[in-house]
C-alpha cells in the first residue's frame, strides 16, 4: 500500500516502515560518528521502542557494543493496517543490530505486569546472566496494578488552582487560551500510580530477587522538569507530582541496594517532540518557541544528541555532578536564564498571526511526522510498501 500520514488531533494513527527504518538509521549514524561511550555491556531498556528509550538502546548497542534487551508494548501490522511506529522502529533496530553481529532481544508486552518482568528475567538468565544498566523510559497513560488488578489513569491537570494560559491547537493551527481545572486528590494519586516510581522500584526489586541484577549496576528513569512557562501544567501539576515520586524512588533504591553499589538516578532531559509531549497542553507552543530560540542560538539538540551526551558525560562518570535532589541534568542549556528569557519574550508576544514568525512550528511538525516515519527526504512516500514487517 501507499502510506501517507493520518493525523487526528495530536496523534498520527499510522506509521511508515521505511521511514521508521530511516529514523533509526540516522540515529545509529549519529552515534557512530561521535565515537564510543563507556557504557555497560548488558543493558535492559524498559520502554525501548520510541523517543529517549529507543535512543538509549541505540547508544548502548552502537556506541558501546552492548547486548540489549528491550521491553515495549506495540501493535503489530496486518495486510490492511500499519503497525505502530514503535513496532517498525524495533524491527529496524533488529535489522541493523543483526548486520553488526550485536545481541538483541525484544519482548512485546505490558511492562507493568509481573508476567512481563518474569519473561525478562528468563531472557536475562538465558542469554545475559545479569544486567549492568537498567533504563526506565515508560510513557503510558494508564497502568494496571499487578497486585490488585486496579486500573489507574493519568491526568494532565494543574495542582491547587485553575490555570489559564496560551496553547497552540495543532489541528486548527491557532494560538488560543486554555483553562484547566485543578486536579482532585484522587486524580493526583492515580497519576502518581501510573507515572511515578513504584513500577521502577518493582522492576529493580524483581531483577535483584531473581539474581540478575549485577553488582555496581546503574539505573536511570527519565523525566522533564522544565521552567516557569511549563511548570503550571508540567512541573507543578499532576505529572510533576508523579515525577517527584521518581525522585523518591531513586533515593529509596540507592539506600536499599547500597551493598550492591547500585546507583539510581533520575535524568532530566530537554523538551523534545514525542508522542507523549504532543498530548500535553502548552507543550506544542512552548516547544515550537523553544526550538526557534535554540536553533537561533546554535544550541538545539534532539533525542539522540541528549542521550549520547548523557551516556558520555554523566551517567557513567565516577562522581557525576547532580542537582539538589541528586538528578542528572541534561536540560541545562534549555533552562538557563538567558534562553528562558528569550523564549518568554516570544511567549508574551505570540498570537495566531505572528506564530509562524516567532516559532519554529515547521521544525516541530517535521519532528512530529518523523516520529511516525514520515517527512524524510530520502524516502519515497509514493512507493507501494508492505506494511507487514516482522521482528
Amino acid at each position: 500500500m501507499v502510506i501517507k500520514p493520518k493525523i487526528r488531533g495530536f496523534i498520527c494513527t499510522n506509521a511508515h516502515p521505511a521511514g521508521c527504518e530511516e529514523a533509526v538509521r540516522q540515529q545509529i549514524e549519529y552515534v557512530k560518528s561521535k565515537g564510543s561511550v563507556n557504557s555497560p555491556k548488558r543493558v535492559l531498556v524498559i520502554g525501548c521502542s520510541t523517543g529517549y528509550g529507543l535512543a538509549s538502546r541505540i547508544t548502548s548497542a552502537f556506541g558501546a557494543g552492548a547486548k540489549t534487551l528491550g521491553v515495549c508494548f506495540e501493535k503489530e501490522p496486518s495486510e490492511k493496517k500499519t503497525a505502530t511506529a514503535g513496532w517498525y522502529n524495533t524491527a529496524a533496530f533488529h535489522h541493523f543490530a543483526e548486520k553488526e553481529g550485536l545481541y538483541y532481544k525484544t519482548l512485546n508486552g505490558d511492562a507493568f505486569s509481573d508476567q512481563c518482568k518474569q519473561d525478562v528475567i528468563d531472557a536475562i538468565k538465558a542469554d545475559m546472566e545479569q544486567v549492568d544498566l537498567v533504563i526506565y523510559s515508560l510513557a503510558s497513560p494508564r497502568r494496571t496494578d499487578p497486585e490488585t488488578g486496579n486500573v489507574y489513569n493519568s491526568t494532565l491537570k494543574p495542582v491547587g488552582n485553575s490555570y489559564t494560559t496560551k496553547t497552540f491547537d495543532t489541528s486548527k493551527e491557532i494560538v488560543h487560551d486554555i483553562s484547566l481545572d485543578p486536579a482532585t486528590q484522587e486524580e493526583i494519586d492515580n497519576t502518581v500510580k501510573v507515572m511515578g516510581g513504584e513500577d521502577w522500584e518493582r522492576w529493580i526489586n524483581a531483577l535483584d530477587k531473581a539474581g540478575v541484577l549485577a553488582d555496581n549496576c546503574k539505573t536511570t528513569a527519565y523525566t522533564y522538569i522544565g521552567k516557569e512557562l511549563t511548570w503550571p501544567i508540567y512541573g507543578h501539576a499532576t505529572i510533576g507530582k508523579a515525577k517527584e515520586d521518581l525522585d523518591r524512588a531513586a533515593s529509596v533504591l540507592n539506600e536499599q541496594f547500597k551493598s550492591k553499589n547500585l546507583k539510581a538516578y533520575v535524568s532530566s532531559l530537554k523538551a523534545v517532540v514525542t508522542q507523549a509531549s504532543s498530548a500535553i497542553p502548552v507543550m506544542p507552543l512552548y516547544i515550537s518557541l523553544m526550538f526557534q530560540v535554540m536553533k537561533d542560538e546554535g544550541c538545539h539538540e534532539g533525542v539522540i544528541e541528549q542521550i549520547y551526551g548523557l551516556f558520555r558525560d554523566l551517567l557513567f562518570a565516577e562522581n557525576p555532578p547532580t542537582d539538589e535532589v541528586n538528578r542528572l541534568r541534561m536540560d541545562g542549556v534549555e533552562t538557563n536564564d538567558d534562553i528562558q528569557a528569550k523564549i518568554k519574550a516570544r511567549w508574551d508576544k505570540v498570537n495566531s498571526e505572528n506564530f509562524s514568525e516567532l516559532a519554529d512550528y515547521k521544525g516541530y511538525h517535521l519532528d512530529f511526522l518523523k516520529l511516525f516515519g514520515f517527512g524524510f527526504e530520502n524516502v519515497d512516500y509514493e512507493k507501494d510498501v508492505d506494511p507487514v514487517v516482522n521482528w
